[in-house]
C-alpha cells in the first residue's frame, strides 16, 4: 500500500510526525493491518509517547506473535515506559527468534546496562558486534560496561577501534579520556585538535572533543592550552544548559529552615539502619568511600541510586507541594512510611549482604528528610578541598545534571551552597553525619578507614585498606578507571593549572571557602 510506504519512508528519515499522518489514513481504512501498527508503534517511540508506542506494538504483536523486530521495539518501549521486566523479556524473545541480527542483542544489552546487569549486558553487546563488528553504538556500551567491571584494557582496545575505523568520533574520544588512567599521546593530542577545529563539527561533537583535547594536552603537560580547551569547551556546554545558581541558594535557604526545628520523635528509630547515606558533591572522593565500604564483607554499594529523591518527589506530587514546603507538615507517621517505601524500593542491594550504601549526589539537599525517614541511618560526607574540586568539575564533562559546573563562578557559589548546608547537617545530627575528608584519607588512609567504619558501626576489615583490589561494578565511568588503583597522596590538578585559576581562588577566599 502506498501510504505505508510513505511511512515506512518517513521514519527512515527521522520524521516521525509525517509517518503518523499517513498511517492514520491506513489504520482507518484497516485498524487491524499488523504493518501499520507496527509503523505506527514506531513513530510513537520516536517522539518518546511509550504509552501509545506499546498499545500499538502489541497489537501488531498479537498478528506477528514471531516477529523478532517488533518484539524489539516493544520491548524498548516497555523499558522506556518503567516496566523492566517484561522489557527484558521481549527483548531477551528478540534475540531468541532471530539471533543472528546485531540490533536486539545490542538493545538486550543496552536495557541490561541500565540495569546494573553489567555481566549479562557485557554477553548480548559481545553478541551483536560477533554479528555485525562495524555496530559502533554496540562497541561503545561493550566498552563502557567493561570499565564500570573493572577490564580496562578490554574497554581502551575498544575504544581505540572505534577510532580506527572513526577517527573523529567524538564519544569514543571523549569515553576514552574520561577513564582517566590511560595516557593520550601527542599524535592523540594533535588529531584531536584537528577535530576540535573541523569545520562544520556539531557544538555536542566540539563539547565532546573540547574536554578530550584537554586531557591530552594536560599528558603532554601542556597546562596553558588545555586550560583553553577546557575554557572553550566549557563555554559550549554552558550555553546548552540551565542553570540558575539565584534559585539553588534560595532552595538550601528553603531546606535550611525547614528542618530548623526539634525533628519529631521518631516512630522506630531503628528505622533504616540497613543503610549508609553517602553525600558529596561530583569529583570529590565519593566512588572512592563507596569503594572502601563496599570492600567490607557486611555492605553491598549500590552507586548513584536515584530512589532517595524519587520517594522524595513522589510525597511532593502527592501532597500538591514542592519540597521542603511539605517537611513540618509531615507527621512521624508520614516518615516512617516514606522510610519503609524507601526501603522497599531498595531491598534488592540487600540481597546479599545486609547493608548498601546509596552515593546519589543530590542527597546532600535531601540528608535531613532521609534521616527523618531513616532515623537508623548514618550519612558520610565525603569532603574534597574547594579549589580541587572546583578544579576537577571544571575539567569533567558530565553525563547528566550537574549544569553548575561548566563556569568556575557557578560552581563556586554551588560549592558554598553545598559547604554551608552540609555544616547545617553536622551541627544538627552530629552523631548520624560524619565529616569525611578526602585530603585527610589520602595522607592517613588507615587511621580515616577505621575511623569511617566505626562510625558505620562496621567491625575493622583489612580488604577495605585495599579497595582498589575489590571486584565489582562501578557506575561513576568518570572513576571506574580510577577506584581500580593504589590510592595516592598527590591528585591535586589546580596547582598545576597555576595563575589560571587566580580568580577562582580570590572568589573562593572571598567565601571563607580557602
Amino acid at each position: 500500500m502506498r501510504m505505508l510506504a510513505e511511512a515506512g519512508q518517513a521514519l527512515s528519515r527521522i520524521r516521525p510526525d509525517d509517518a503518523e499522518r499517513a498511517l492514520t489514513g491506513v489504520l482507518a481504512l484497516v485498524p487491524d493491518s499488523a504493518d501499520a501498527n507496527r509503523l505506527m508503534g514506531i513513530a510513537c517511540l520516536m517522539r518518546a509517547d511509550h504509552q501509545r508506542a506499546v498499545d500499538f506494538l502489541g497489537r501488531a504483536l498479537a498478528h506477528c506473535p514471531d516477529d523478532a523486530m517488533i518484539h524489539m521495539n516493544l520491548g524498548s518501549a516497555l523499558y522506556d515506559l518503567g516496566a523492566t521486566d517484561d522489557a527484558l523479556s521481549h527483548l531477551r524473545r528478540a534475540c531468541a527468534l532471530a539471533p543472528q541480527i546485531a540490533a536486539p542483542w545490542y538493545n538486550l544489552g543496552k536495557a541490561l546496562k541500565l540495569q546494573v546487569q553489567t555481566e549479562e549486558a557485557s554477553r548480548a553487546l559481545k553478541q551483536a558486534l560477533a554479528m555485525d563488528p562495524a555496530h559502533i553504538l554496540a562497541r561503545i556500551a561493550l566498552a563502557d560496561a567493561q570499565t564500570s567491571m573493572g577490564d580496562i584494557p578490554a574497554a581502551i582496545a575498544h575504544y581505540r577501534e572505534i577510532l580506527r575505523r572513526q577517527p573523529e568520533n567524538p564519544d569514543a574520544w571523549h569515553a576514552l579520556a574520561n577513564l582517566k588512567t590511560e595516557r593520550l599521546s601527542a599524535e592523540d593530542a594533535k588529531r584531536l585538535r584537528q577535530a576540535f577545529r573541523q569545520p562544520g563539527a556539531s557544538p555536542d561533537a566540539r563539547i565532546s572533543l573540547g574536554f578530550a583535547l584537554a586531557k591530552a594536552l594536560e599528558d603532554q603537560h601542556d597546562y596553558p592550552t588545555a586550560f583553553e580547551a577546557l575554557r572553550e569547551a566549557n563555554a559550549l556546554k554552558r550555553r546548552q544548559v540551565n542553570w540558575d545558581a539565584a534559585a539553588e541558594q534560595a532552595r538550601v535557604d528553603a531546606i535550611m529552615q525547614a528542618f530548623a526545628g526539634q525533628a519529631p520523635e521518631p516512630v522506630d528509630a531503628t528505622l533504616g539502619q540497613e543503610v549508609i547515606l553517602i553525600v558529596s558533591l561530583p569529583r570529590s572522593g565519593s566512588t572512592l568511600t563507596e569503594q572502601i565500604l563496599a570492600s567490607h564483607p557486611q555492605v553491598e554499594g549500590a552507586n548513584e541510586i536515584t530512589d532517595l529523591p524519587q520517594v522524595i518527589d513522589d510525597e511532593s506530587k502527592r501532597r500538591g507541594l514542592p519540597f521542603p514546603q511539605w517537611v513540618n507538615a509531615a507527621t512521624p507517621e508520614d516518615w516512617a512510611r516514606l522510610g519503609r517505601d524507601y526501603l522497599a524500593r531498595t531491598a534488592r542491594w540487600r540481597q546479599q549482604r545486609p547493608r548498601f550504601t546509596d552515593k546519589n549526589l543530590v542527597n546532600w539537599q535531601l540528608v535531613g528528610a532521609a534521616l527523618r525517614m531513616l532515623p537508623g541511618a548514618r550519612v558520610v560526607n565525603s569532603r574534597r578541598d574547594a579549589l580541587e574540586t572546583c578544579c576537577a568539575c571544571y575539567r569533567q564533562l558530565f553525563s547528566n545534571s550537574a549544569h553548575f559546573s561548566y563556569d568556575l563562578d557557578d560552581m563556586a557559589r554551588h560549592y558554598q551552597d553545598y559547604d554551608r548546608l552540609s555544616r547545617y547537617w553536622q551541627q544538627q545530627m552530629p552523631k548520624q553525619v560524619l565529616d569525611h575528608s578526602y585530603e585527610a584519607l589520602l595522607a592517613d588512609t588507615e587511621a580515616q578507614i577505621r575511623r569511617l567504619l566505626d562510625f558505620c558501626g562496621l567491625d575493622f576489615d583489612p580488604a577495605c585498606l585495599t579497595p582498589h583490589q575489590t571486584s565489582r561494578t562501578v557506575l561513576s565511568t568518570a572513576s571506574a578507571a580510577q577506584v581500580r588503583q593504589p590510592l595516592r597522596a598527590e591528585t591535586s590538578y589546580s596547582a598545576r593549572y597555576a595563575e589560571k585559576l587566580d580568580p577562582l581562588r580570590a572568589r573562593l577566599q572571598g567565601m571563607g571557602l580557602r
